[in-house]
């Protein structure tokens, strides 16, 4: 999950991916299959408790859910036709009772599981996935999650279990990108939307019981579940502990069996009694310029401050080296990782070139960074490595999110930016992630300022090209280029990709896996 979404306001604009995309590239894989069983009960009175790291910021409704917590509960209480395993992050059928069936380039039909029902014992019927995909479309309702499927022109019942739907254009993610819509129930949610947003009812294997903001989240098993990864437990509680020791306490005196965000230096003495593990991550620390300023307009300043950046010391003293120095767009573990181009290994002298040979003898400046607490420990390092380049003096402030891109960023009254960010909550494929912040107008147009740049149109074609490829190969080959031309560029690119350490009890739970974004899932999680 990610614990703030302030720092992309894109929730309220969609991508503008372009239309007239080809025939679609193979499905990677089948998606995971499931024959309908007879599952145990969960044994009286059996309980998981989990210790979260942020507090309730948003409601259940997963038109609107953006908050961390609330993400993290929407994964157990709703299901979409398709999800994404939050552990291994690949796709299985969750309402979807068999593989989508393509029609044609641009049609879809899809059939529903049999016997599902929502937590308030109505069977979950084709009217309700038709209703939860229009609402997420429908512009006037400026759904973040929109812009992720900008390609489906309507979706409609053809009969009491089959679903179609009719794409604007060929799309060869389709498959993965219905995990992106929950299937809500429509006379719910049409009696009241807020009343629906604080008590929200899916399908999931958990039910919604109770929130109290700062405190928990309490859940139930849903006994009429017949998916594929049913409760194991008969309640769940979710303690809300945003402070690091309280969380780490908590752990230690087994009053949860779970926590995330493991703080750093907390990692060695928790392993005494608990399992620990830091799982690589998309998530990033990224470098932002001002495009439109100079001398940041000229690409040798942006890649000398990145050459100019002892990274490792970051790595080192911030993260106890719980993160990796970018090596790409995206982290080494990702399936589609390949190694760009251009390296920018720590090099005082080559940073000192390239200024020199943009003409840049003198660069003052100020850093604006988000105030994250390891955020907030990585930025005077930053400094210092700067500050030691020849002719280089920059300052600091650390602002709020949503102080820094709605008071600077947004008005372009910025030079350079240090910010985190994580869309790989959402979806895990390539074109997501890139379209994230190299798609629209929102970042590269209005933060970053690029968007008029011949880089960023190629950038374009190639990620147009990459979803209309008849390959994986073929795909790989555009996406590749695209990266380079990124890394080379760098308007906005990371530093490092973190790990995310989470620490549970291994004698308590049975099938727990740490998570590579924000949060926990006990999906098909169990107590020995």
């Amino acid at each position: 999950m990610v614990s703030h979404l302030e720092h992309n306001d894109s929730r309220r604009h969609f991508m503008k991916l372009v239309a007239g995309v080809g025939a679609g590239l193979a499905f990677s894989g089948s998606l995971g299959t499931f024959t309908s069983k007879a599952f145990a009960a969960p044994a009286v009175g059996s309980s998981i408790e989990a210790g979260i790291a942020y507090p309730i910021s948003t409601g259940f409704d997963p038109l609107t859910s953006s908050g961390a917590s609330s993400l993290a509960a929407d994964l157990h209480i709703f299901e979409g036709l398709v999800d994404l395993h939050p552990a291994t992050r690949k796709p299985y059928l969750a309402l979807a009772a068999k593989e989508p069936e393509q029609v044609d380039e641009v049609t879809y039909r899809i059939t529903l599981r049999d016997g599902a029902v929502f937590h308030d014992g109505k069977a979950v019927t084709t009217e309700d996935v038709v209703y939860s995909f229009e609402r997420v479309l429908d512009p006037a309702k400026a759904s973040l999650f929109a812009q992720f499927i900008p390609f489906i022109q309507s979706v409609k019942a053809v009969d009491d279990k089959v679903v179609e739907f009719k794409l604007k254009y060929p799309f060869a993610l389709f498959k993965e990108r219905l995990t992106i819509v929950k299937i809500v129930p429509k006379h719910i949610v049409e009696a009241g939307q807020a009343a629906f947003d604080a008590n929200p009812v899916g399908t999931g294997p958990y039910k919604f019981v109770s929130a109290t903001k700062d405190d928990r989240i309490v859940f139930a098993a849903n006994p009429a579940y017949n998916g594929v990864y049913p409760a194991t437990v008969e309640k769940m509680t979710w303690f809300l502990l945003s402070d690091d020791a309280a969380r780490v306490t908590a752990q230690e005196s087994n009053r949860v069996q779970a926590i995330e965000s493991v703080p750093y230096l907390d990692a060695e003495r928790l392993k005494r009694k608990s399992k620990v593990e830091a799982v690589q991550s998309f998530g990033l620390l990224f470098l932002m310029f001002n495009c439109e300023k100079a001398p940041f307009n000229n690409p040798k300043v942006r890649q000398a401050l990145h050459y100019g950046l002892d990274t490792q010391k970051l790595i080192d003293i911030v993260f106890l080296g719980n993160a990796k120095a970018a090596s790409s767009y995206v982290q080494d573990t990702h399936p589609n990782y390949v190694k760009a181009d251009s390296q920018y290994d720590y090099d005082k002298a080559k940073a000192e070139a390239l200024l020199a040979e943009a003409g840049v003898s003198e660069l003052k400046f100020e850093l604006l960074a988000t105030d994250h607490s390891w955020v907030k420990e990585c930025a005077p390092l930053i400094l210092e490595s700067w500050n030691a380049l020849k002719g280089v003096k920059v300052t600091l402030q650390h602002l709020q999110s949503g102080a820094l891109y709605g008071g600077h960023v947004d008005k372009g009254a910025y030079e350079v930016v240090v910010a985190p960010g994580d869309p790989s909550v959402f979806g895990n494929d390539l074109d997501l992630l890139l379209s994230w912040w190299y798609r629209g107008d929102v970042w590269p147009k209005r933060r970053f300022r690029w968007a008029d740049t011949p880089e960023y149109a190629k950038i374009q074609e190639l990620l147009d090209q990459a979803v209309r490829a008849k390959t994986p190969a073929d795909a790989q080959k555009a996406w590749n280029e695209a990266i380079n031309i990124i890394a080379k560029e760098v308007p906005l690119y990371p530093i490092v990709h973190r790990k995310l350490p989470t620490a549970w009890s291994d004698k308590s739970l049975d099938g727990f896996q740490p998570l590579p974004t924000t949060g926990l899932s006990f999906i098909g999680v169990g107590r020995k």
